[in-house]
């Protein structure tokens, strides 16, 4: 059950191409789990996906999937005693965003739905209580890992009791902070991108369809696919500017063209829920010029200057001047972005080239030059230069030098255990038939037993 959260996850994606429609004529029931009950098709429609995705043909993955459906039945069936349930608002904001991405990876709606042999409304009707019984899955799991923490001491034990001459070995890591300028264009520089955003909303105004526009000019590769829409969502998910304009807006307006730090856009009110808005939006993304760059230069190459000569440090240069939002007030230091505790730690092999070449020479405590990067998000081109904290060479795992990366597989160890428990104790008063066709699969034992596989009635742990 490793990485079980994950696992939950995908069981929507992996059910997405279910035919639970009039095309099966025959079905099976392969599980039935308390009140519910488990299809042949369950299972063999995420085989499909698993295939699709590139898996090798392995009956041992439909025992995988049967196990993964069994633990999200008793999960949202707990979850129904619990009284956790999921909004109609909820279901549709996620539906529509599985939806959204689906009809991007196919290529658009037509060749989606030509996969599906199904219009997408059917489509996503058939899926809304799959996705429904999904969400309280997770919902009432939450309930369960949210309460499980690990102290310093468990930690202690946990290194302990491994294999003291199996233990992994790590790569060079870094600690590396950043202080980063991006340029600000004038009046005039902006009336550019201004103008050509106008004129694809007067293209709108004259009876080309919006969509069209869209997908042929909006340069927000998030939404162009889908004709600029961005599905349900509440104010705060957006900038304040984009938020002020959709939430003033009526069902069909069409907005007047307006600035965000991303560029500039214009937007039609699609329908509005509730705090919850649907629109669809154009974005003509603002790029600097050389006369933009040259200036940031000037600015970053003084503040450089001022930490190189110690008349300031790091930490205060990054929170008064760096553009980056995400580690200007963390004195500039960069997260690990595969750390669930947040550590600044960080292996060398993820670092982008032109920040490991910049870090390559330095000593602990030393700064790079500045350099010109491009930020892969946004797409934002700037000016950075990188400050090394730390750097710890190669070395086999240790509790003082990875005291953060080994409470992190320590709390998942504990959280691996505690669902194993609770799967254990709810068998124990659930009643779980699994066809004897999956009788042979290690996954399932715990549930082929003769105590869970004859008791006359069902008792649900309250």
């Amino acid at each position: 059950m490793k990485n079980f959260s994950s696992l939950l996850l995908l069981i929507l994606l992996a059910c997405t191409f279910q035919a639970k429609s009039q095309e099966k004529l025959i079905d099976r029931v392969v599980a039935t789990v308390g009140s519910g009950i488990i299809l042949q098709s369950d299972v063999d429609m995420q085989y499909s996906q698993y295939l699709a995705n590139g898996g090798t043909p392995s009956d041992d993955f439909k025992c995988t999937a049967l196990q993964q459906l069994i633990m999200t039945k008793l999960l949202s069936q707990q979850a129904a005693i619990d009284s956790i349930e999921v909004s109609e608002a909820e279901v549709d904001d996620q539906l529509n965003a599985r939806m959204r991405e689906m009809t991007r990876r196919a290529g658009g709606k037509e060749r989606l739905e030509g996969f599906l042999k199904r219009s997408l409304l059917q489509y996503k009707e058939e899926m809304r209580p799959v996705l429904s019984e999904q969400m309280r899955a997770e919902k009432f799991q939450n309930t369960i890992i949210s309460k499980i923490t690990v102290t310093p001491q468990e930690v202690k034990k946990y290194f302990e009791g491994l294999d003291q001459d199996s233990l992994p070995a790590f790569n060079t890591e870094v600690e590396i902070g950043e202080i980063v300028i991006f340029p600000e264009l004038t009046k005039e520089e902006k009336s550019v991108f201004r103008t050509k955003a106008e004129g694809y909303r007067q293209q709108v105004l004259n009876g080309t369809d919006f969509g069209t526009v869209a997908r042929f000019y909006s340069e927000d590769p998030g939404s162009a696919n889908q004709g600029g829409e961005l599905g349900f969502a509440p104010r705060e998910n957006y900038v304040k500017e984009f938020s002020a304009m959709a939430f003033r807006l009526k069902a069909g307006e069409i907005s007047p063209v307006f600035e965000t730090e991303y560029g500039f856009h214009f937007l039609q009110v699609l329908e509005r829920r509730g705090e919850e808005v649907n629109a669809r939006h154009i974005l003509v993304t603002t790029k600097p010029t050389q006369a933009s760059l040259d200036r940031i230069k000037g600015k970053i190459d003084s503040i450089y200057d001022k930490v190189n000569d110690k008349k300031m440090s790091f930490s205060s240069a990054a929170t008064m001047y760096s553009d980056n939002k995400e580690t200007k007030f963390n004195g500039g230091m960069v997260i690990n972005p595969q750390s669930a505790s947040r550590s600044t730690l960080i292996p060398v092999d993820l670092l982008e080239k032109e920040v490991f070449m910049a870090i390559d020479t330095l000593k602990e405590g030393g700064v790079s030059k500045p350099y010109q990067f491009q930020d892969p998000r946004s797409g934002k081109s700037g000016y950075k230069f990188t400050y090394l904290k730390t750097r710890i060479p190669p070395h086999k795992a240790s509790l003082e030098q990875d005291f953060a990366k080994i409470q992190e597989a320590a709390q998942e160890d504990k959280t691996r255990r505690s669902l194993s428990e609770w799967f254990e104790k709810k068998t124990k008063n659930t009643f779980v038939h699994i066809n004897s066709e999956f009788a042979t699969c290690d996954e399932l034992q715990m549930w082929i037993t003769p105590e869970t596989n004859n008791i006359a009635s069902t008792k649900d742990e309250e």
